[in-house]
């Protein structure tokens, strides 16, 4: 890959910032046997990137769109490092305030060297030195001058699509709301440029039925864009449908549902309609009532993806928005998110099985929160398993606060255990970001480390093809098959 190399003069604190950083980054970095180097540097490091699920604004990516400066592309919408800057005393202004955005880089700069061992370390150095070369250690007394080294790159060359191509992406995959337009999508289909955009069918605000008058607007929303009244549950389904009928038009190929657990209470269409009519006219629901429209939704969205041949997506385990005097001031997505507690066993067994038993169990993926819940995660997913598509319910790549070293060894290490690692559908951004694929390079060693390792240790043959084989399914291959993204779109 184009690494640039910094036009400056080091001052001699640099220069051995530099050599503790030669020793840090190298190219057989988290790699601790020749098994593992074989493993990533001939069969993983050079695969294309198929990102099924991420964050990034598609009308961005329509425009071409070129960056200021880092702050834009990197700290704006980034929760993880507000948390980081927050948790070393950083006074919001410097975070999402009115600090100007060489101000703003410079206070990130200064919480870098307190993250070691966070995985912001790892990313931040891993995103300086692909694509932009930058091989020295970011702290304060190098802020400015890595800031005006990458804004001037970022300004003249590294455009949204450019980065996609540099990092080898092949597909992406958007999160959009069935409200979306899709309009920026639209755009670049008539304007391709060698990778696919494809966006995401994510209902969650269908679900917020008991919002009052914010789902009244939502609602109001549906109706222009369909040109169809909302009176009664019924037409409510409808008009969604014709939405997930129009993402089906525009190439979707995946739905997606953050949730703190599924929702599969048993209700009767006659209460879910009378619900759902209290809920519009904005008067107070139960928690149980709504507990039932949401499952009746859930339930036809779900059918609706198996008759496309969609893959369902589940986030599950969330506890969001915990800091109210927060949310008052900033809104929604702040990063005052938590892991939850919630149950998760009984209602993936009781949504599942009654789509299995319709014979409507469309593709799935889940993705816990919690780790206490990997094992429960690992097993369900074998229950549905139906010897026709291969791996058709996944448990998907560690998700947020466990996208990190030690989560993800224990996702792979738990589903080699109680399942097929074999058969995995690899790993994802989940990010708002177009410096966040380095995190695929990241699993790629992590993934080949560990089975290197168990080569030495002896737990595993010393057949490097056939391993290899495997690692390249699971960094690219199985992912391929699994989305039909082998297949013209």
């Amino acid at each position: 890959m184009f690494f640039p190399v910094i036009p400056v003069t080091y001052r001699l604190t640099d220069v051995f910032l530099l050599m503790a950083t030669a020793t840090f980054l190298h190219e057989d970095f988290m790699l601790r046997s020749e098994s593992a180097r074989v493993l990533y540097h001939q069969y993983a490091r050079d695969l294309p990137i198929l990102d099924y699920h991420c964050h990034l604004p598609p009308d961005e990516i329509a425009r071409n769109h070129y960056f200021d400066n880092l702050t834009q592309i990197w700290l704006k919408g980034d929760h993880y490092k507000w948390r980081a800057m927050r948790t070393v005393g950083i006074p919001e202004t410097y975070i999402t305030g009115a600090a100007d955005d060489r101000t703003k880089f410079q206070k990130w700069a200064e919480t870098v060297p307190f993250t070691l061992r966070n995985p912001l370390y790892h990313w931040t150095h891993l995103e300086l030195l692909d694509p932009f070369g930058v091989r020295e250690l970011l702290g304060s007394h190098n802020a400015d001058r890595i800031y005006d080294h990458c804004g001037e790159l970022l300004r003249s060359t590294f455009s949204t699509r450019y980065l996609l191509q540099h990092y080898g992406v092949q597909v992406v995959c958007t999160t959009d709301d069935p409200c979306d337009t899709l309009e920026h999508h639209a755009s670049i289909r008539q304007m391709p440029f060698g990778v696919q955009i494809l966006p995401t069918f994510r209902p969650d605000r269908a679900l917020e039925i008991g919002a009052g008058a914010g789902f009244r607007a939502y609602v109001s929303r549906l109706e222009s864009l369909e040109n169809h009244t909302i009176r009664t549950f019924d037409d409510y389904l409808s008009v969604l449908k014709r939405r997930h009928d129009f993402f089906g038009a525009m190439g979707c190929r995946l739905s997606d549902h953050g949730l703190e657990h599924l929702y599969a209470e048993p209700y009767t269409e006659e209460e879910v309609r009378a619900i759902f009519l209290q809920a519009l006219d904005q008067q107070p629901v139960s928690l149980s009532a709504l507990h039932k429209v949401k499952s009746a939704l859930l339930y036809h969205f779900a059918v609706w993806d198996y008759e496309k041949g969609w893959t369902q997506q589940f986030h599950l385990g969330a506890l969001r928005n915990t800091n109210t005097r927060m949310l008052t001031r900033m809104g929604r997505d702040t990063g005052h998110d938590s892991i939850g507690d919630f149950p998760q066993a009984v209602n993936m067994y009781r949504f599942f099985d009654r789509l299995d038993r319709e014979e409507k169990l469309a593709k799935t993926i889940l993705y816990n929160l919690n780790p206490a819940d990997n094992e429960v995660f690992a097993t369900m997913i074998g229950n549905y398993q139906d010897g026709q598509v291969r791996g058709k319910i996944q448990w998907g790549a560690a998700w947020w606060f466990l996208d990190q070293q030690d989560g993800m060894a224990r996702q792979l290490d738990t589903l080699s255990r109680m399942g097929l690692l074999a058969c995995f559908v690899g790993m994802l951004t989940d990010s708002r970001s177009f410096l966040s694929f380095p995190r695929h390079e990241y699993f790629r060693r992590l993934l080949c480390q560990m089975l290197g390792q168990d080569i030495q240790n002896g737990e595993l043959p010393n057949d490097l093809p056939w391993i290899g084989r495997m690692v390249q399914d699971i960094c690219y291959y199985n992912a391929q098959r699994f989305f039909g993204f082998d297949k013209t779109a």
